[in-house]
């Protein structure tokens, strides 16, 4: 697919007059960037830390999605755990930054076991930089002129059961649908924001003494969408060293490796890429780049 036909794509979703259930990023990476999509998540490992991670798609087609995210973990103590994070997404002419607010409270059931319940809370603003399109030849659509681009305020909540040889991880951290709405000349546009539900698990068995295998899941559901399921398997060794690799439902196959560089620092790549022909034809796949900067907790 020529990149031409890239655009008249795009141009085509933008002309929709009812345009449903816009999706969040995807993350291959998704144990480490929890604390994204999960509030419970806040404070609940043993250092804080400040993680960035950076997503880029579709490589050489220009305009392809882009995030980065940024977002930090603190252990307040052994209850209450804070989160900040903050998220840029961007696709062709649009872009879209979150900003949440996170807040843990821990129930200790046992020894190993601990249950986590988050609340999050923050917003988002949108912008369509129509300007953009001159960059293509293409004329301004007016329908772009109907979008509205102010701030949505959002509210999500979020549960956490960890163990230290399993998790089991349920969200919904965008529980407030926002619309994006107008009407010019009897026409009206529309954008909805759908609700989004998180639920993932993953175990740990030990292999050896310094060998773990690592299955993980990640089951996303979004209203107007199909449900979508990323399968990862993933050795780690010596607690320093992971390597695996994942398959989404939707069309999609990687791998990904995660470095304890420093007791202070994790480095991970992932790729990933598309079993659709006209994507990979014209694309170098999906290359998401994470580090975690870990600080010592205070008890």
């Amino acid at each position: 697919m020529k990149f031409y036909k890239y655009i008249l794509i795009i141009l085509a979703v933008f002309s929709i007059k009812l345009i449903q259930a816009q999706q969040e990023p995807n993350y291959m990476l998704y144990r480490y960037t929890m604390n994204v999509i999960n509030p419970a998540n806040a404070g609940a490992d043993e250092s804080d830390h400040l993680t960035t991670n950076y997503r880029k798609q579709w490589v050489n087609i220009e305009g392809a999605p882009e995030t980065q995210s940024f977002f930090y973990s603190r252990k307040m103590n052994d209850k209450i755990g804070l989160g900040l994070s903050l998220v840029s997404d961007k696709v062709f002419v649009e872009s879209q930054t979150s900003f949440n607010i996170d807040f843990s409270y821990n129930l200790q059931l046992s020894r190993w076991l601990n249950l986590y319940l988050g609340l999050k809370a923050g917003g988002s603003t949108y912008d369509v930089d129509k300007g953009g399109l001159d960059n293509y030849g293409v004329q301004d659509d007016p329908v772009l002129g109907n979008i509205d681009s102010g701030f949505r305020p959002n509210f999500g909540a979020g549960a956490y059961l960890v163990h230290h040889k399993y998790y089991i991880s349920l969200s919904v951290p965008r529980i407030l649908s926002s619309k994006r709405i107008d009407e010019e000349e009897g026409r009206i546009t529309q954008a909805t924001q759908e609700a989004h539900i998180y639920l993932s698990g993953g175990y740990n068995f030990t292999i050896s003494d310094n060998t773990e295998f690592r299955p993980s899941t990640m089951i996303r559901y979004v209203g107007g969408s199909p449900i979508s399921v990323d399968l990862t398997g993933a050795f780690r060794f010596n607690d320093r060293f992971e390597v695996g690799v994942a398959y989404r439902t939707d069309a999609a196959f990687g791998g990904l490796l995660m470095v304890n560089a420093l007791d202070w620092l994790d480095v991970g790549y992932a790729y990933e890429s598309s079993t659709r022909s006209e994507i990979t034809d014209n694309s170098s796949g999906i290359h998401e780049l994470f580090l975690r900067f870990k600080f010592k907790s205070r008890e």
